[in-house]
């Protein structure tokens, strides 16, 4: 019983001066020895390290990747409109040492310098492009350019800024009504400005279409006359050498069908002089002779000049 006691009194004694001795890095932190307030070592591996009791002493810091989310604030954009800009940064201690001795190895003191820093160039930056372009894509190209020169003056303090994001990018609740029509009335402005660029367009086809239309149909009716003048012009060809074999045959046939187109509708009354050229085939004699196509009663009317000279060659 009594070595037993002994042997856990070195085992208590020699933990104790192991960890006096020694000291150990998680792999989430940093760690910097410090003697007499100078720092002596900067350890930034895990794993077991080494001190120097009640002279050295050792400081923990972070070693991942840390995230700020810096207040909202108020920019005024190139075009004078208030913006509230709720943005934040990924950052992470890069040298320990740096760190320790700008910001006394304090958190608090490190957003705060951060905050002032990337707020200060975020607002030099937005404040040189107009709402629209803020709203945009081109806003990847902005908040590249203030991670860059915010990382530089970090780098000072021993912090490694990796990138600066907005959250939220809203206009005050007095601008936004009056920010909104003014984007609604842009809006329409443009449409208008479409359509009439489309109905311009579309006159113009129409117009196209109507000329196109008109040259398309006069050459038509220029071609259909060319063709009925040739046709009637071989008609009248072929007529003149048919009829010109016979041209007593040809004026007889021809005063056959006046008489036709004349006499065609029934009871027929047609007044003319005695001796008119048209009346030839009408003749008493030549009566015997006609025969129309229909067959339609032929009503003679003679003036009582003719009757008279009828009566006096039957006397005689």
């Amino acid at each position: 019983m009594k070595k037993l006691g002994w042997f856990v009194g070195i085992f208590v004694v020699l933990l104790i001066l192991f960890n006096l001795f020694t000291f150990r890095v998680d792999e989430t932190k940093q760690a910097i020895l410090i003697q007499y307030g100078d720092i002596k070592k900067v350890a930034t591996e895990a794993g077991l390290h080494f001190k120097i009791p009640f002279i050295q002493s050792v400081q923990m810091m972070e070693g991942r990747l840390l995230s700020y989310d810096i207040e909202s604030r108020e920019i005024i954009t190139a075009d004078q409109r208030r913006l509230s800009v709720n943005n934040y940064a990924i950052w992470r201690i890069e040298d320990p040492k740096k760190f320790r001795q700008s910001m006394n190895g304090r958190m608090d003191i490190a957003q705060t310098r951060i905050d002032d820093i990337v707020y200060s160039n975020l607002r030099n930056v937005l404040a040189s492009y107009e709402f629209s372009s803020i709203a945009s894509g081109e806003r990847i190209n902005m908040l590249a350019q203030i991670t860059e020169t915010s990382a530089q003056k970090l780098d000072e303090y021993g912090i490694n800024l990796i990138d600066v994001k907005i959250k939220r990018a809203d206009l005050p609740e007095a601008n936004e009504e009056a920010v909104y029509g003014r984007m609604i009335s842009e809006r329409q402005r443009q449409a208008s400005l479409l359509r009439a660029e489309g109905a311009e367009e579309a006159q113009e086809i129409e117009s196209n279409a109507d000329r196109q239309s008109s040259v398309i149909v006069a050459e038509a009716e220029n071609k259909a006359e060319t063709i009925r003048g040739e046709g009637e012009a071989r008609a009248l060809e072929i007529y003149s050498d048919a009829y010109s074999q016979d041209e007593e045959f040809y004026e007889f046939w021809r005063k056959l069908d006046s008489y036709r187109a004349s006499l065609s509708e029934g009871k027929t009354t047609i007044l003319l002089s005695p001796d008119t050229q048209y009346l030839k085939l009408l003749s008493e004699g030549d009566l015997k002779s006609l025969s129309l196509r229909d067959q339609q009663p032929v009503e003679s009317t003679q003036t009582e000049s003719e009757t008279r000279d009828t009566e006096e060659t039957d006397t005689g």
